[in-house]
């Protein structure tokens, strides 16, 4: 695999392509990280109490998201969790998330060079690194899967809608909504990992010793999603169905493939508890693994966030989502595992973001738009097989054209 990714011959022109979108992916969130420090937008209080508290475990402090971190203002000298919007605090332990999120806040403050004022350009872009490796990785990952899946131009749709969407960039630039990419990234992969996996079965080969490296890549899938947003334990459960769906002669070695990947990532776990057995078994209990609340179904105003939040978060996607969910329904080539799996998961996340209005993260929102994108990157390349492949080509670059420029307005217009 290291001579493989290493070999100069493995790059070609897909791959170049890929990594010039991803580059400019990376420009805009810089431009937004410029714009925002400029303008004195720094994150909000709840990211520096996130920082304070992961700094805090990080230099051997209380565990973050406890009863020995989460105390007033008037010994952190920042606002009080209890009080804070994006903390949801019960007997003293954050019920959202686990300490992960926390070291990942404060992880670049522990290497941070002197000469990066914390109010300048470069010290907001160098607090913002896991957030924009997350974001890069995320993007790259969805390339990967949407290639293999469709080919060239599915991998090239998805990564466009991707790297010029206002929420991906926010999402890892964005002085308000720090914290949710590494979690989406850690969705994404469970499930598409978990597919991969469960592709291998049916070579007859030793189960856990053949996909060691396929089982920490799940465990650490399943860490990042859980552990930065407990509910997003949820899509996990759906990974495991998929494997059973793919696989449906090798139950027993899912089984085991699954209780591995879990293994590894209940390990990976305690260490963000730094093994400290009894925190972790203290916090268990207070964890949030589902927020369900059925009354929102019947508020209108649930729907029109959904719409707003999909309208915002991706403009072509108002449009070229409509004529996909027709396709798919109306065309039965469209209607195939590849394409269905992301529909289902993305369906799964608006039901899930219907049904928390009150919760402050937004990683319901953003799975739900990575899967789309997905989804909609594979009608589309369907699409581009038939015989209006000539139309549906001048469609498809005009929409993806107009979306790539409208995005660089405004950011431009932020200046």
């Amino acid at each position: 695999m290291k001579r493989r990714i290493l070999d100069p011959d493995s790059i070609g022109r897909p791959q170049v392509i890929a990594a010039a979108l991803l580059l400019v992916y990376l420009l805009q969130c810089a431009w937004l990280i410029r714009v925002q420090t400029i303008g004195g937008l720094l994150p909000d209080t709840n990211h520096a109490l996130c920082i304070y508290l992961g700094l805090q475990q990080w230099r051997r402090g209380a565990i973050a998201g406890t009863p020995e971190s989460l105390r007033a203002e008037a010994a952190t000298g920042l606002p009080s969790a209890e009080r804070a919007g994006h903390h949801r605090v019960r007997d003293g332990y954050d019920q959202d998330r686990s300490p992960l999120y926390y070291l990942l806040a404060g992880a670049p403050f522990l290497l941070k060079p002197a000469f990066l004022p914390t109010g300048s350009p470069l010290g907001q872009l160098w607090a913002a690194a896991p957030y924009l490796f997350f974001g890069v990785m995320l993007g790259g990952s969805l390339w990967y899967v949407a290639r293999r899946l469709y080919g060239n131009a599915g991998g090239y749709t998805a990564l466009t809608l991707y790297c010029f969407s206002p929420a991906m960039i926010t999402g890892a630039a964005g002085a308000q909504s720090l914290g949710e990419t590494g979690a989406v990234w850690g969705a994404f992969g469970a499930v598409f990992t978990a597919i991969a996996v469960a592709h291998t079965l049916y070579a007859p080969r030793e189960v856990i010793l053949w996909n060691w490296r396929r089982i920490l890549l799940l465990g650490l899938s399943l860490l990042l999603a859980a552990g930065n947003q407990f509910s997003l334990a949820l899509p996990t459960l759906v990974a495991l169905a998929f494997m059973f769906w793919v696989a449906p002669v090798r139950r027993r070695a899912v089984t085991k493939i699954w209780a591995a990947a879990t293994a590894v990532a209940a390990i990976l776990l305690l260490a963000c508890y730094f093994f400290h057995v009894p925190a972790l078994w203290q916090a268990m209990p207070h964890a949030r693994w589902i927020d369900f609340q059925p009354r929102a179904f019947g508020m209108s105003i649930s729907y029109w966030r959904i719409a707003q939040t999909i309208a915002t978060s991706s403009p072509p996607s108002m449009l070229a989502l409509p004529l996909a969910l027709a396709a798919y329904v109306l065309w039965r080539r469209a209607r195939y595992f590849g394409n269905t799996a992301p529909l289902i998961v993305a369906a799964l996340m608006l039901v899930l973001a219907i049904a928390s209005p009150d919760f402050p993260g937004q990683g319901f929102q953003l799975v739900m738009i990575v899967f789309l994108f997905v989804f909609v990157a594979g009608v589309f390349a369907d699409l581009l097989e038939t015989r209006q492949r000539l139309l549906v080509t001048a469609g498809l670059c005009g929409l993806l054209g107009a979306s790539v420029l409208w995005n660089l307005l405004q950011l431009a217009r932020l200046r």
